[in-house]
């Protein structure tokens, strides 16, 4: 059992480092993690395209982290662009991805991390160590990377 989570970085007056979409694809692409959009785009401002541009660098490192510690494959469907729910700790403000929930990731998810309850959505959420929350949608994985996940 580890100790509580402390405040997240962004919190704690730490710099958020934020990438640019090709700086991302170019790490995920390094790490093995795919991504797909329904428009077969990447423009931020289009709800049907999947863009990284103003992620944050801890929320792929986060999915960098979640590729190698749970050996499965990783195809991100959601990331930076419009049409997400809005806040501090959202898709546009570079903290969240959506993940395609084969049976390997969530069987990590669910066999790893603590379930600490439903969100007001109604999504099933597990907490990591690293703070990090994995949220069961409809038809994906909502992750919030407050942090890097270890790496």
């Amino acid at each position: 059992m580890s100790a509580p989570a402390s405040a997240p970085a962004a919190e704690s007056g730490a710099a958020v480092t934020k990438l640019s979409h090709a700086q991302a694809t170019a790490r995920l692409s390094a790490a093995g993690i795919s991504w797909r959009s329904s428009g077969n785009c990447s423009d931020r401002n289009n709800p049907t395209c999947t863009s990284f541009e103003q992620v944050n660098l801890a929320t792929i490192q986060g999915a960098e982290t979640l590729k190698s510690a749970s050996g499965c494959a990783l195809t991100i469907t959601g990331g930076t662009e419009t049409g997400h729910a809005s806040g501090t700790y959202s898709h546009w403000n570079g903290y969240k991805l959506d993940f395609n929930p084969t049976t390997c990731l969530s069987g990590y998810i669910t066999g790893t991390f603590t379930y600490i309850g439903e969100r007001a959505d109604g999504a099933a959420q597990y907490k990591a160590a690293s703070g990090n929350i994995y949220a069961r949608e409809s038809n994906h994985w909502d992750v919030t990377f407050y942090s890097c996940g270890g790496c």
